[in-house]
Formats: structure tokens, C-alpha cells, sequence
């Protein structure tokens, strides 16, 4: 009769309970699950909306009443410096500080037009992609110069079309990458260090001694893993969304979508937990373990930089790694306002790599 009475899903909710107080209460669970996505994302979210400038220095006999060094002031992109010497200047660009000294001259030409000489002084320590944009500004400005004095007829009309598209900005690459890490990163420490303390200090062995199931203590701790994981994603999207502008294109709808997707990747890599922790031999091996996991898909699986990024023989390798198509598919709901049903590929290579990490999980976890 006392066995009737028994309720497995009260069991596993007190300890769903239980193991969410311990989660909160844990330092290390809040720095791994929250802080560190969120360093990485105020940092890229103020470096997205930063604009690039270009640092010139402005010569001594520079003559600054001129219509090409006032139409140069004008260009947002140059940050002209005339408040250093001869030698601060020289010194800056031997250094990399200033990419660029420039040197304007007034003269007349044969015809007694007024015509201006442009002398760019560089150094290999400077900026390669800000020369090529200070090249840029130098021209645009000289041609402007030139159809406002010295008007002439082209030999061909330029027409464009601008059509309407959303802004891609550094937060929308970067966000679904942190998230990803987020997720990964704490679904296997978390769940590796649980079970193993749990086993190693018998635990486990206690919950045996009740009526409850195997099944209903895996499932009580991983859903306090869900829950707290959930709360953090919240976190992390609410931030970059209001922030930082990251784009939820159907708003509450992709939010939603975004957080169906986050469960399912937390599910299969708590399966790397669970597998960590049964064929760590000790405490301390278990982050060692866990980084030979997490660290290489950090780096490869496009979470700060996009896999076209790396050496073509490399791309194979990022593109075998789990956190590449749940961050793809992040995106893709964000970004691009595909649905869950459309991005079945990345959901279906996520379901492979699950199938085969509870697998060898199953084999290898030991309760004792």
C-alpha cells in the first residue's frame, strides 16, 4: 500500500527543486552560464556600434583654408590631427598610431588654374585596410573638387536601386554564438560535476534506498538544468535585443523559437556531461575532459568568427561540430526569420550527434 501511495513525479520535482536552489546558489554555475556570454556580448555589442576612424595627421604647411582640406575635415571616417608637432607626428606613424601624414599644397597651374598637390606619408606599421580607406576618401573628395570647378561630360550614366533589407550588424553574429557556448558550456560542466560528486560521495546510492526510479532522478536534475539554463538565455537575448538592437525578426514569436531551440541543444550536450563524468577517474580531470569538448568548438564552430573565416582544409572539421549548426540555426530563426521547421538541417545533424552521444552515454554511465 505504502508503494501505491508513492508519487515519482513529486519525488523528481522536490528534487527539480532541490538542485535548482543548489544551481543558483553556485558562483561557478552563474559565471559560466551567464557571465562570460555576457562579457563577450557587451563587448562586440559596443565594438558593432562603434564606427571605424582613421587617424591623419595634418602637416605644418598644410594649407587648411583650402576647399580640399575643408571637404577632408567634413568626411566622417578621417580624424584629422593638427595638435602635434613635426616630431610627435613622425614618431605616431613609425608606430602605427596615425596610419597617414598628409602634406596639401596650393600652386597654379600653366593656365592659372589653382590645383593642389597631395603628399601621403605612410609606414608599414600602419593599418593596411585604413590606407585603403583613407585612399578611398582622398579620391571621392578630389572628384567632387573636380565636377564642382571643372565641370566635363561622362561617357556613361550611373543608376542605382536600393531595395529594402535589415541591417546585419555585429550583435546579430555574434549573440547566437554566445548563446550556443552558453549553453554547451554549462550543460557539460554542470552535469559532468553533478554526477560525479554525486557518485563519489554516494549520492546516488542513498536515492536507491527510495522508491523512486533511475529515470525520474535523471530527469528531476535535468530539468532544474533546463529551467536555470532558460532563465539565463532570457537574459542574454532580453540584453542583446534592447541593448544592442539584436534582431528578433517576428519579435516574441522568433524569441520563443529561439528558446525551443536552446532546450534542444542543452538536451544533447548534457549527454557530453553525463559521458564526461562517468569516464573521469577523479575530480580534477573532469575540466580537462570537458575543455578537450568545449574549447575547440569555442574557437571553431563560428561563435566569434565565421567559419569561412578559417583555412578551406578547415572548414570540414568546424563543420562537424554540433555547436556550428545549433548557432546556424540561431541565426537563421533571428536573423533571417526562418521557423523551426525550416531549418531542419541543422535540426537534423543536432539529432544525429544526439543519438549517438546518448549512445555511448548509456554504455558507459555508471550510477555507482
Amino acid at each position: 500500500m505504502n508503494g501505491a501511495r508513492y508519487s515519482q513525479l513529486r519525488a523528481m520535482l522536490a528534487i527539480t527543486k532541490g538542485s535548482l536552489r543548489g544551481i543558483m546558489r553556485s558562483p561557478s554555475s552563474v559565471v559560466f552560464s551567464l557571465g562570460f556570454p555576457l562579457v563577450f556580448i557587451l563587448v562586440f555589442g559596443f565594438i558593432g556600434n562603434s564606427k571605424v576612424s582613421v587617424k591623419v595627421g595634418v602637416d605644418r604647411q598644410t594649407d587648411i583654408n583650402s576647399p580640399l582640406y575643408q571637404g577632408l575635415s567634413k568626411a566622417t571616417a578621417l580624424n584629422l590631427v593638427t595638435d602635434e608637432s613635426a616630431g610627435e607626428m613622425e614618431d605616431d606613424l613609425k608606430k602605427g598610431r596615425l596610419v597617414a601624414i598628409l602634406n596639401i599644397l596650393t600652386r597654379k597651374d600653366s593656365a592659372n588654374r589653382v590645383v593642389y598637390d597631395i603628399n601621403v606619408r605612410s609606414s608599414t606599421a600602419s593599418d593596411a585596410s585604413k590606407k585603403l580607406l583613407l585612399q578611398s576618401v582622398l579620391k571621392e573628395v578630389t572628384e567632387h573638387l573636380d565636377d564642382a570647378y571643372y565641370p566635363r561630360p561622362s561617357v556613361a550614366t550611373i543608376s542605382e536601386t536600393v531595395i529594402p533589407g535589415r541591417l546585419y550588424k555585429t550583435i546579430d553574429f555574434i549573440l547566437p554564438g554566445q548563446l550556443g557556448f552558453a549553453l554547451m558550456s554549462s550543460a557539460v560542466f554542470t552535469t559532468a560535476f553533478l554526477f560525479f560528486n554525486m557518485r563519489q560521495m554516494l549520492v546516488l546510492k542513498r536515492f536507491f534506498a527510495t522508491p523512486i526510479r533511475r529515470f525520474y532522478i535523471v530527469l528531476g536534475e535535468a530539468i532544474a538544468r533546463m529551467i536555470f539554463q532558460l532563465l539565463t538565455s532570457v537574459i542574454i537575448i532580453a540584453l542583446g535585443h534592447f541593448a544592442f538592437g539584436f534582431t528578433l525578426v517576428h519579435g516574441f514569436s522568433t524569441f520563443v523559437e529561439m528558446l525551443v531551440l536552446s532546450v534542444f541543444g542543452l538536451l544533447i550536450f548534457m549527454g557530453f556531461g553525463f559521458i564526461v563524468s562517468s569516464v573521469a577517474k577523479n575530480v580534477s580531470i573532469i575540466p580537462m575532459l570537458a575543455n578537450i569538448f568545449t574549447l575547440p568548438q569555442f574557437l571553431l564552430a563560428g561563435t566569434l568568427w565565421p567559419i569561412d573565416a578559417f583555412p578551406a582544409w578547415l572548414q570540414p572539421v568546424c563543420k562537424l561540430m554540433p555547436l556550428t549548426y545549433l548557432t546556424e540555426a540561431l541565426r537563421k530563426v533571428a536573423f533571417e526569420g526562418l521557423h523551426l521547421w525550416q531549418v531542419g538541417w541543422e535540426v537534423t545533424i543536432l539529432s544525429i550527434w544526439g543519438i549517438v552521444v546518448y549512445a555511448v552515454a548509456v554504455k558507459v554511465f555508471k550510477w555507482e
